[in-house]
């Protein structure tokens, strides 16, 4: 057994020249969609890795000065600009524990202080801020108190506006500060919300709730209020046909607008500034695209945008839209309907990467899709990464990694799959994986593994299964449910024991897990068990290999300690390593680091792959 810690220093950056592309996708400075001010569009907020760590940069587009907001050690991606533009909101936690609090800081810089002062530090339950420029609506979560959000006015103490044992957030305030919507699960089903709009002494205006009332368990979100003043209408998210659609519910009349759109995959939405139209973005089977709807002609229009994956879009006051699009083949860039590029950072640019090939397998529950990439001209059978998408509400998308590009570099096949309970696929694929947690995903990537035995793809004695997070998870599972058919596994943030980590795990998630397995360790103890990977530890055949940050609020150390306490005392082939940082790292260096600890490990077992 090898076992390491993270370290705060490193050499310094090889030249350009002598880097490998693998490392340079990393390197390389990359900028998020920025936000921008609605009453000042010239503001604009966006989050880049420019300084080796990801932090919040203000963006003045009038001048084009670029100044870096935020500066900790473990990185800050969590910020929000006022609608006048005056002031910068972002989230203050302790090494990526992410319980804090909320800081502001002038657009023009100075000091930070306390955006809220008289809340306590908490997990993030949402938050929306108000024209005004003085009151905000600030949603917390602790273990104590369930959620709560509150009322914040400058100069006055905050004023709760809701309080609840079960899951909630702010989902935002009306253009005139009037009304509130809030999504909850007050039903106790985390994975559906409902609505509820309250004045701002919390006072109740209308509910929506698709969960009564039918044998289906359908959710509800929150899109935005209309960008109008004293306008009512509210865009919501429905699931009533078996996917994500937006309509436009008024909730002063209660009149509901189902747009109706006949799109086949999720639809999302959101206001044009006007109010006339809606940005629409539809994603179906690992792509995405953009449309203007029309809402007086009832007129959907396409956006032309490049094939690949739209990660996030904003509609500008002069009706341009921009947009961050990538493909598994080209890096990120953040693009305008004008055509042109918003934000091009200086310095390096990543290698692009190889496109996917998109497989359809028949499996227990139905064509699952998975994506493959294989090193350019190789022939099979490749030894083969199962790089599992965490989530599970997630899925992996024809969008650039620099993850799945590393192992392709080195001579390794990638398939990723989007198994039930990954998104994108209707309603029913996304809630398939109630009670038997686990054990239905990993039914479907067996399936896939085995076409990729079977079609010449895959080496079956070099298969690795790897993920983060929820993919971490299933890695764990894997290796214990499924010991013949994997020759490697590389968890990442994983739950270990599911037990513990119900307990230690932040108050969003129990709920989440309650939903999932129907109750609690203690009143489904059976489910538990089938589903927790400590529970096969003692069938694991193949070398594993664990990295965890040592804060982690929602796949906590003493779990993952109490499965590497099992495998050291069965002397199996394990290494562990330990960072100070929560769910991941925001520091680039620290990434790189794991990346080659997680090839290492794979070349020291399998041997080097032929390198294309």
């Amino acid at each position: 057994m090898t076992e390491s810690h993270g370290s705060d220093s490193r050499d310094h950056h090889k030249q350009d020249k002598d880097m490998p592309d693998w490392e340079k996708r990393f390197r390389a400075p990359r900028v998020s969609l920025p936000d921008w001010a609605e009453d000042a569009p010239d503001r604009s907020l966006f989050v880049s890795n420019a300084t080796g760590t990801y932090e919040l940069y203000a963006w003045d587009r009038s001048t084009g000065e670029q100044r870096q907001v935020t500066d900790r050690p473990n990185g800050t991606t969590d910020g929000v600009l006022t609608p006048d533009g005056a002031w910068i909101w972002w989230f203050d936690d302790k090494d990526g524990d992410e319980f804090g609090v909320w800081r502001r800081q002038r657009f023009d810089g100075g000091e930070d202080e306390l955006a809220a002062p008289g809340l306590d530090p908490s997990y993030p339950a949402g938050l929306a801020l108000g024209r005004d420029g003085r009151t905000a609506i600030v949603g917390r979560s602790t273990d104590e108190d369930g959620t709560t959000i509150h009322l914040a006015r400058t100069g006055e103490p905050p004023l709760e506006i809701y309080r609840h044992r079960e899951s909630a957030g702010v989902g935002d305030l009306s253009y005139d500060g009037k009304l509130i919507a809030i999504e909850h699960t007050e039903h106790g089903d985390a994975m559906h919300s409902a609505l509820r709009v309250v004045r701002p002494d919390g006072t109740a205006v209308a509910e929506l709730d698709d969960t009564k009332g039918g044998s289906e368990e359908l959710g509800l979100e929150v899109l935005g209020f209309a960008p109008v003043e004293g306008d009512g209408r509210l865009l919501i998210g429905h699931q009533r046909r078996g996917r994500w659609e937006p309509l436009v519910w008024d909730v002063t009349t209660g009149e509901e607008t189902d747009l109706a759109l006949e799109l086949p995959g999720d639809v999302s939405a959101e206001w044009y500034p006007d109010g006339t139209g809606l940005l629409i973005a539809h994603s179906f089977e690992a792509r995405s695209e953009l449309f203007r709807y029309d809402l007086a002609r009832r007129e959907l229009v396409r956006i032309p945008t490049p094939a690949g994956s739209v990660s996030g879009a904003s509609a500008r006051p002069d009706g341009s839209v921009e947009y961050l699009w990538s493909s598994a083949a080209e890096p990120s860039a953040v693009r305008s309907t004008t055509g042109h590029v918003v934000l091009d950072p200086p310095g390096m640019k990543s290698p692009g990467s190889v496109p996917v090939q998109d497989v359809w397998v028949e499996g227990p529950g139905g064509r699952i899709h998975a994506l493959v990439q294989r090193p350019e001209g190789a022939e099979g059978p490749l030894p083969t990464v199962f790089d599992i998408h965490g989530g599970p509400t997630w899925h992996d998308s024809d969008s650039f990694a620099a993850g799945p590009a590393a192992w392709v570099d080195h001579g390794y096949a990638v398939v990723r799959v989007n198994y039930r309970g990954s998104t994108g696929y209707g309603r029913a694929w996304t809630d398939a994986l109630k009670h038997r947690v686990g054990l239905i995903e990993l039914e479907d990537i067996a399936a896939v593994r085995e076409w990729a035995v079977t079609s010449g793809l895959a080496d079956p004695a070099r298969l690795i299964l790897t993920g983060g997070s929820w993919g971490g998870y299933l890695t764990l599972l894997g290796l214990g449910t499924q010991p013949d058919a994997w020759t490697l596994g590389i968890a990442a943030v994983p739950v270990a024991d599911y037990v513990t980590a119900y307990h230690d795990e932040m108050e969003s998630l129990k709920a989440l897990d309650r939903t999932l397995l129907g109750g609690t360790p203690e009143e489904v103890p059976e489910r538990f068990e089938a589903s927790s990977p400590l529970t096969y530890v003692d069938q694991v055949k193949a070398p594993v290999y664990i990295s965890a940050g040592v804060n982690d609020p929602r796949c906590p150390i003493r779990q993952i300690d109490n499965y590497v306490k099992r495998l050291q005392s069965r002397e199996a082939v394990h290494e562990v390593y330990r960072y100070d940082a929560g769910h991941g790292s925001l520091v680039v260096d620290e990434r790189i680091k794991q990346v080659q600890l997680e090839l290492d490990f794979a070349e020291r077992h399998l041997g080097a792959p032929h390198q294309p």
